[in-house]
């Protein structure tokens, strides 16, 4: 089938663009774990959730399910250039990964994207900008990239700002469980019990629906104009650490 497939962590980063009725769901079991899939024409679209592991699953069990031609990783990244806001598309030349030092080079964007462990604090973003040279930050799109080139599929990336280079936020990995899901339960108790987070929570959810929109926008056009998904990855290089 000549498909493009698209990656994101979260359903709401692409709630507005799958809550369309044209929309078609399904849910298959791919290697013992089940994944909801969302379809539309020659666009099919998973979230894998938050992380490495679970993207690298998602983008396995997209491409052995519907054997797309293009892979897109998507979602929301963090500023590492204070001149970048809240709802700026971010589309790539390079994607890092920071944990290996590994890259892939793409055919179209400009600047560099580095993915990395955990949600950066505005000091791991100053660090992450200064090794790297990036722009944006994520936690996905390096995983997607290997998974891509292991499997021979062009690779592709759209981010979309959610949050800017000076945002603190105290970490949220304890609010993610083994698949990646957040757990907002646990996170609105938590932060019911500290009224002092609240105008960052307001904050972070305005912010989080912005970047839904922005980026969604974006993949309209994109689902319009199935043309402009060829433009993806050549290669994967390995680079030494820096």
């Amino acid at each position: 089938m000549s498909r493009v497939a698209i990656v994101a962590a979260l359903e709401r980063e692409v709630r507005p663009l799958v809550r369309a009725k044209e929309w078609r769901v399904s849910e298959k079991v791919v290697d013992g774990r089940r994944f909801r899939f969302f379809e539309k024409g020659d666009f099919v679209l998973v979230c894998g959730g938050i992380g490495a592991e679970g993207a690298r699953r998602a983008a396995e069990a997209v491409v052995a399910t519907y054997a797309p031609r293009v892979i897109y990783s998507v979602g929301f990244a963090g500023a590492l250039d204070p001149g970048l806001k809240v709802g700026s598309i971010v589309r790539p030349r390079r994607v890092m990964n920071a944990g290996d030092g590994s890259s892939v080079n793409l055919n179209c964007g400009d600047g560099v994207l580095v993915s990395f462990g955990s949600v950066a604090s505005p000091e791991q973003k100053a660090s992450l900008r200064d090794s790297f040279g990036a722009q944006a930050v994520d936690m996905e799109a390096a995983a997607v990239a290997r998974a891509a080139e292991v499997r021979g599929v062009e690779f592709a990336v759209v981010k979309v700002i959610s949050d800017e280079f000076d945002f603190r936020f105290p970490s949220t990995e304890r609010f993610v469980d083994s698949n990646g899901q957040f757990l907002e339960g646990r996170f609105a108790w938590f932060v019911a019990l500290r009224p002092w987070l609240w105008p960052q929570v307001v904050r972070l959810a305005g912010n989080s629906n912005r970047a839904a929109r922005a980026l969604c926008d974006w993949l309209r056009k994109m689902n319009s104009e199935p043309v402009m998904a060829g433009s993806g990855a050549r290669t994967m290089e390995e680079v030494n650490r820096r």
